[in-house]
């Protein structure tokens, strides 16, 4: 049963990431932003679990200071008489708002406190919450430094990724990985951006759908439920290897327009050292499928599956893979 509160703080969460969307003055979107936090520590908390109580905690001390410097800057930015350099408040504006979102270098909370969630709040905090930092980094493009960010996003996933047993971590720096990703989209063309963001969301969705349904938070609990389940080896395979963005599933797509805006705008050393360090996190996303299709455990599994329950699963799934037709369509159209 889904509780009063739930519903109550969720609305919130939506209305204010709009009101950061959708306002005209920086002192708006900052308000949008801290009634953005303080509808999701509700959600996070759980009397149940001590791990979500010091998730939440450690959550909102990164978001209070980050709201802090946030501040900070717009006040500096409207204080004319000041006459500080316009690089410098900018630069500290970006840097608060990539502490936000969880951008390496300033990354350092975001893992953890997905290690201590459950499932439907880490797909939160890996999509929703990405939405109002970006929308307010478009207003501040700094070019040098955005490239410093992705390079930072690119190596700290891939290098830190490949030693993660766990799933919730493994996906924490794959949205590091995508940030990087996204950042290099949103620097030229806002619609590029857009595109990303929802084919992430939509992949993002279909994995945690799946490891929510079997309560899988580990490696090896991957490898034992995926034994007798076929259907589900199957769809978890291609969303990950979605996720990793290779050139026959979704993923690819986004990362597609991406490389062609960038190029189609002179940046061309960029993209391609984005596609080298991307390889990084692409082996250990293919270890784990190729470990998912040919590891098979002893152990007896004790996670049965109804069969009503996977219905939902296979309808996000077939959204995912029929979308690839709709891309082929689209560009044959063209």
């Amino acid at each position: 049963m889904i509780k009063l509160y739930k519903i109550l703080f969720t609305t919130t969460l939506i209305l204010s990431t709009l009101i950061v969307v959708s306002s005209q003055t920086w002192l708006g979107m900052w308000i949008g932003l801290e009634i953005n936090l303080l509808s999701i520590i509700p959600l996070m908390n759980s009397s149940k679990n001590m791990m979500c109580t010091e998730a939440s905690i450690k959550y909102f001390i990164t978001q209070a200071l980050a709201s802090t410097i946030l501040l900070f800057s717009i006040i500096l930015m409207s204080t004319f008489f000041l006459n500080l350099p316009q690089e410098k408040t900018t630069l500290m504006l970006n840097s608060a708002l990539f502490t936000k979102m969880g951008a390496a270098p300033f990354h350092f909370w975001f893992p953890e406190v997905i290690e201590g969630l459950n499932w439907m709040n880490s797909l939160i905090l890996m999509t929703w919450q990405k939405i109002a930092p970006m929308t307010m980094i478009m207003y501040n493009i700094n070019f040098v430094y955005f490239n410093f960010i992705i390079v930072c996003c690119m190596l700290i996933s891939g290098i830190m990724g490949i030693n993660q047993i766990s799933l919730r971590k493994i996906l924490a720096y794959s949205s590091i990985n995508h940030i990087g990703w996204m950042i290099g989209a949103l620097m030229f063309m806002e619609t590029s951006w857009m595109i990303y963001f929802v084919i992430y969301s939509i992949i993002s969705i279909n994995i945690v759908l799946i490891f929510n349904k079997l309560n899988l938070y580990y490696l090896k609990q991957l490898f034992c439920s995926m034994t007798d389940n076929m259907i589900m080896k199957i769809l978890f395979v291609f969303n990950f290897m979605s996720l990793a963005g290779l050139p026959p599933f979704l993923g690819f797509f986004p990362k597609w327009i991406t490389i062609q805006t960038m190029v189609m705008n002179n940046s061309i050393m960029m993209p391609l050292l984005m596609i080298v360090l991307t390889l990084i996190t692409m082996f250990f996303y293919l270890r784990i499928t190729f470990s998912t299709i040919l590891l098979s455990a002893n152990e007896i599994n004790f996670i049965t599956m109804p069969k009503q329950k996977i219905y939902s699963i296979l309808m996000f799934n077939m959204i995912s893979i029929l979308s690839l037709v709709y891309c082929t369509m689209i560009f044959n159209l063209n």
